[in-house]
């Protein structure tokens, strides 16, 4: 069980997913810094001054200066700000892959589309013969 656990466990299929996971999991960290501190502060300077990952609707009717003088009150809201940001954060991860995706494809169609290499001298010789053959009958 062990030894088939380890072929299991070493397969190129598996590191190669593990490798693309933890890679995918440092891409969406870049992904969201980009988003919350490079995007979002010149969009909210441009909505009127405010943060988009600060907007929200208090549940219980009451008004809070802030998303965490709310949440530290326990109230409950809907931080839609949050969402907002999670939806560009999609947004521009799936531009990327598909930009990734494309390439591969693009990479896999052009190795498809190279010519076969040439036959070995015997055939050609015995299709030489053959056609030779075939003439004289």
């Amino acid at each position: 069980m062990l030894k088939e656990f380890k072929e299991f466990a070493l397969k190129g299929n598996l590191v190669d997913l593990a490798v693309g996971f933890i890679l995918g999991g440092a891409f969406g960290t870049i992904v969201t810094s980009l988003v919350n501190d490079i995007m979002m502060p010149p969009l909210g300077m441009l909505m009127g001054g405010s943060d988009f990952s600060d907007l929200f609707i208090s549940l219980n009717g009451e008004v809070y200066a802030s998303l965490a003088a709310a949440s530290e009150a326990g109230a409950p809201v809907i931080a839609y700000g949050k969402f907002i940001n999670a939806l560009i954060s999609f947004a521009i991860m799936a531009f990327a892959l598909f930009f990734v995706i494309k390439g591969m494809n693009t990479l896999k169609k052009k190795e498809a589309a190279a010519p076969p290499p040439p036959p070995p001298r015997q055939e050609v010789l015995l299709e030489e013969i053959r056609n030779l053959l075939a003439k004289n009958q």
